[in-house]
């Protein structure tokens, strides 16, 4: 779940599927004038989201697409359906319609799903509607759950949906690197929108 922070506007911060929802907080809420969002997607995942009228479904999972390793670690890399195909447009969340500012943190080295490619598909979509309104920080060697500064290195995690372990990916040290680095980016971006 994405923590919400409150200034004169709210900033709100996510990962994974919490990132999701702090992107699109930010594109529906007025009062959302900052997002983080940590290995997130640029389109809704799994469940529809629904904002007063509108409705956008989820991308779907195609379990077919799933690998376990032989310790029992499952691969959901490829799972996810493509939001570039054309099919899944109506997943995308329109950022293009946000106001406020975004901060993007992903790692490179994400096996959990791709959150380099997400990234790429949002901060394309604002350009081409002339905004600037972002900030990415891409971190070579970095997985999938980029916690705050001096927490364990997560490679792989039970996922609270599925209940299975699912690979995150990550080399220790530059994972390590992602998470103290972007804590502080991530502290200066909401003092610096938020005050």
């Amino acid at each position: 779940m994405p923590v919400v922070v409150k200034g004169p506007g709210v900033g709100v911060v996510g990962t994974g599927k919490g990132a999701e929802l702090a992107c699109s907080m930010m594109t529906f809420l007025p009062e959302v004038v900052a997002a983080v969002c940590i290995s997130g997607c640029s389109s809704v995942t799994a469940s529809a989201l629904h904002y007063g009228k509108l409705t956008l479904p989820g991308l779907c999972f195609n379990m077919s697409r799933i690998r376990i390793s032989k310790d029992g670690v499952f691969d959901i890399y490829e799972a996810l359906d493509d939001p570039k195909d054309p099919a899944n447009s109506h997943c995308r969340i329109p950022t293009e319609q946000a106001e406020g500012h975004f901060l993007f943190v992903v790692g490179e080295d994400d096996c959990n799903w791709k959150s380099s490619l997400y990234t790429e598909i949002a901060t394309d979509c604002l350009r081409q509607h002339g905004k600037d309104n972002f900030t990415v920080l891409s971190y070579p060697g970095a997985g999938h759950r980029i916690n705050p500064a001096f927490f364990p290195v997560c490679r792989t995690a039970l996922d609270r949906v599925l209940g299975v372990p699912i690979l995150g990916g990550g080399e220790n040290r530059a994972h390590a690197y992602a998470q103290e680095h972007s804590w502080g980016k991530i502290l200066e971006f909401l003092n610096f929108h938020l005050r």
